[in-house]
């Protein structure tokens, strides 16, 4: 049996939910959210509902090497998950939040800059369907070719003393994107090797959101 866990359950992770169910049989989804008003109406066959912030319950319930992990993890919350996971671990005591320069916005696709400090970057100026397939090298709202890859693109970033870490975001189904648990600790495991600011990125083939980190 595939288990999914689901962190946020608002309108998006309820998309993704009903998405993943349809198309994947024998599956099992865990979906976590702060609030229990989001959580109503979301049980199911084959679901298992907990009220918990998402960051807390990925530091608790995942480790390295457990066959209990699930295969994949689908973030649906307006948070860089990744980066509030990261600061959770005990051997990062030191990993701290940090601003990212604004001489760095030319450097990204439509950067917008939210209150807690993160990024959200994206190749659209328009709204995205919701349940975009993602192609290879086409987009299908407009069908113009694809440009170069957000995971991509934020990996190439070079601007010193900045370092850029990126976790890939791969298509589950139409709309929803997820990373397996051992992408999150390899990701850990180069963050561990890191020294300075670092720029720290969630991102599929358009969209991303960006975290400055000092480790």
């Amino acid at each position: 049996m595939k288990e999914i866990w689901i962190i946020g359950v608002g309108r998006f992770g309820r998309l993704a939910a009903d998405r993943l169910t349809d198309k994947i049989k024998d599956l099992h989804l865990v979906l976590v959210d702060l609030e229990a008003e989001k959580l109503h109406g979301a049980g199911g066959s084959g679901r298992t509902l907990i009220q918990a912030d998402g960051a807390d319950y990925l530091a608790e319930h995942i480790s390295k090497g457990k066959n209990e992990n699930p295969d994949w993890i689908v973030p649906a919350v307006p948070v860089h998950l990744a980066a509030d996971w990261l600061m959770l671990g005990e051997s990062r005591e030191n990993l701290q939040p940090i601003p990212i320069p604004a001489e760095m916005d030319p450097l990204l696709p439509h950067p917008l800059r939210v209150e807690n400090g993160n990024i959200f970057v994206s190749h659209a100026d328009f709204l995205c369907p919701d349940d975009c397939a993602e192609p290879r090298n086409m987009c299908t709202f407009t069908g113009e070719p694809r440009k170069q890859n957000m995971f991509e693109l934020l990996k190439d970033i070079r601007f010193p003393p900045w370092k850029s870490l990126v976790i890939r975001s791969h298509q589950l189904g139409v709309g929803v994107g997820g990373y397996r648990v051992k992408e999150l600790f390899d990701l850990a495991d180069r963050m561990e090797k890191a020294r300075g600011p670092i720029l720290l990125s969630t991102a599929c083939r358009c969209h991303g959101v960006i975290t400055g980190l000092h480790a």
